[in-house]
């Protein structure tokens, strides 16, 4: 549910407005209501500031070295500026690591000679010429010819050098290339010493994650706070020549009390009304432990408008219901529901939310792959299995998954047009919602006229009387003749709603797909246990427990994503679901 909200509106002498603002952060309440969209100079540094502080600590966590108590506190602030600097000499000192690794490859087949001598040489009139060739190509005749000698054969090429008076060309059938600026030495000692730095910055890094996570989240709390003060003094509005502070804000409503002794003991004066929905207050969802669980799942699409229904309990049971068809098997669900139950002591506890929805995920899927009758890729309705015999009665096969495919879309698009109806009439009133309650008459009307012999007349009064309020209602501020041409328009959208019932059959889609790939899997395991002695059984078990983990996760992540279209597109979009909420985030001291 959306937890209700009352606007407030304070009126505070400047004097006293910094330490109004202070119990204000203190209580914790109030969402304040932001009417300068801009920020100004030094509070958009702050957010930048905050903003590295956070990629700070983000980076050192990552490093998962053992906090320890460090011998003084460190400044947050100068550690986000060293790491910084040390994060780009590190990024930098990377790449040249990775250039000396490919200078090293050009260089180490020379061998770790000197350019003294090679100058001494030249002095001398005489050249060295470098030469690569394929091992198999080097002529030995180029000895004699050419006074030529390989230094070294590496990755099957000839990596020969040739001394020769002048600087004349000679005809011999190499590639010539540009002698090694430097020798193998030089350049290892370089990269030693790189690594050695590389070595002492991760080492220091490792030491501010061992001991300045701490002082950093207390650095960014501290830069939060000055921010949000100052985004409080910009949409603060001034009266009275600057005398008057005015300030708006939302506060639930059973968080108000406490505000509500502040102002009235420091004599504060305030007003407090009912929020007019286009004021768009602030969101703050408050389900139950089941609904609370798929709250995340609904705000990756948008948290509703404060004037409609929270949909979250609504879809919960839908979603988890549509995990467990596209799934369908009963062993994969076990193995979600044990899993969970493993690791609940182990994680967080900002996890465990998690791995419960996790759990309830598996309780789906442990149901549909009962009904449907599939357990680790076996089809238990062609099992002979005696103790299945008196259940397989209520497994359903492959036509009669579909036709509850078909059968659920109905049913949730009914749902979401009934909810559409309770939105516009809570928002509007009665009249406007019968345009719904047309669409919930129609739609079962003709389901009742084509599929049920001897109930004609049922299906055609449920077919009339939904059309007469979809034309006669369509827009009830419009006159009639305007009405019916919006409600014709709207009833030839009728074959939208078919489209979207068509969508459900994705679900026995899945179901039947993630079936398929574990008898497969099955059927190979026991093709190689057969055809392969000794060795047969252990080679089995490995394919098994690998084809079905890859099968488990291949599948739960079209079981996952398929309801969440399913849900955001068919059931929001009959349901009427606007969104565009923005979450209650009250100005709060963080320190």
């Amino acid at each position: 549910m959306i937890v209700p909200m009352r606007k407030y509106s304070f009126l505070v002498y400047h004097q006293e407005y910094n330490q109004f603002l202070n119990d204000l952060g203190d209580l914790g309440v109030v969402d304040i209501v932001e009417k300068q969209t801009e920020l100004d100079e030094e509070t958009t540094k702050k957010l930048d500031q905050l903003k590295l502080i956070n990629d700070t600590i983000d980076f050192l966590q990552r490093r998962d070295v053992e906090a320890k108590q460090p011998e003084e506190e460190p400044d947050g602030f100068e550690v986000t500026k060293d790491v910084r600097s040390k994060r780009n000499e590190l990024e930098s000192l990377s790449q040249k690591h990775n250039a000396l690794n490919k200078e090293i490859n050009q260089v180490e087949p020379w061998g770790d000679f000197s350019w003294d001598t090679l100058n001494k040489l030249k002095g001398a009139g005489l050249t060295v010429r470098f030469f690569v060739i394929s091992e198999k190509k080097f002529d030995p005749e180029w000895k004699k010819q050419h006074n030529a000698e390989i230094i070294s054969i590496y990755q099957s090429q000839a990596h020969f050098v040739v001394v020769q008076e002048g600087d004349e060309q000679i005809d011999i059938e190499a590639e010539e290339i540009k002698p090694p600026q430097r020798s193998l030495s030089e350049v290892l000692n370089e990269k030693k010493q790189v690594e050695e730095r590389i070595e002492n910055i991760n080492k220091k890094l490792d030491e501010y994650a061992a001991t300045s996570i701490p002082a950093l989240k207390k650095a960014a709390n501290k830069t939060e706070q000055e921010a949000d003060y100052d985004k409080v003094l910009l949409n603060t509005n001034e009266q009275a020549e600057g005398k008057v502070k005015i300030l708006e804000g939302f506060v639930p409503v059973d968080k108000r009390e406490p505000l509500d002794q502040y102002l009235e003991k420091n004599k504060i004066l305030y007003v407090s009304l009912k929020p007019d929905p286009d004021e768009h207050p602030p969101i703050e969802l408050r389900n139950g432990r089941f609904a609370r669980l798929f709250e995340p799942i609904g705000n990756l699409f948008a948290l509703p408008s404060y004037a409609e229904l929270d949909l979250t309990p609504l879809f919960a049971p839908f979603f988890m219901m549509f995990f467990g068809f596209c799934l369908g098997d009963a062993g994969y669900g076990l193995i979600f529901i044990i899993l969970g139950f493993i690791l609940k002591p182990k994680v967080k506890p900002k996890m465990k939310p998690i791995l419960t929805l996790v759990q309830f995920l598996g309780v789906g899927t442990l149901i549909f792959g009962v009904l449907t009758g599939t357990f680790f890729g076996m089809n238990l309705l062609k099992a002979e299995i005696p103790a299945l015999e008196g259940v397989k009665s209520f497994m359903l096969d492959s036509q009669q998954s579909f036709y509850l495919a078909v059968i659920i879309g109905v049913v949730q698009i009914l749902f979401g047009i009934g909810i559409h109806a309770v939105n516009r009439y809570r928002q509007y009133g009665f009249q406007y919602a019968l345009p719904q309650i047309g669409w919930m008459l129609l739609l079962p009307g003709l389901g009742v006229y084509f599929g049920l012999d001897g109930y004609g007349l049922l299906g055609n009064l449920l077919i009339f009387g939904g059309i007469a309020l979809i034309l006669f209602w369509s827009d009830p501020k419009a006159n009639v003749f305007a009405r019916i041409g919006k409600g014709l328009w709207d009833l030839y959208n009728i074959t939208g709603v078919f489209g979207d019932v068509l969508s459900y059959i994705r679900l026995f889609a899945l179901g039947v797909s993630s079936a398929i790939l574990g008898f497969v899997i099955n059927d190979i395991s026991m093709s190689i246990n057969q055809g392969l002695p000794y060795v047969g059984p252990v080679l089995m078990v490995i394919f098994l427990v690998v084809g079905h983990v890859a099968n488990i996760f291949i599948s739960s992540l079209g079981a996952f994503v398929h309801p969440m279209r399913l849900t955001f597109v068919e059931f929001y979009k009959n349901a009427g679901f606007s969104g565009g909420g923005k979450e209650y985030k009250p100005f709060k001291n963080k320190l």
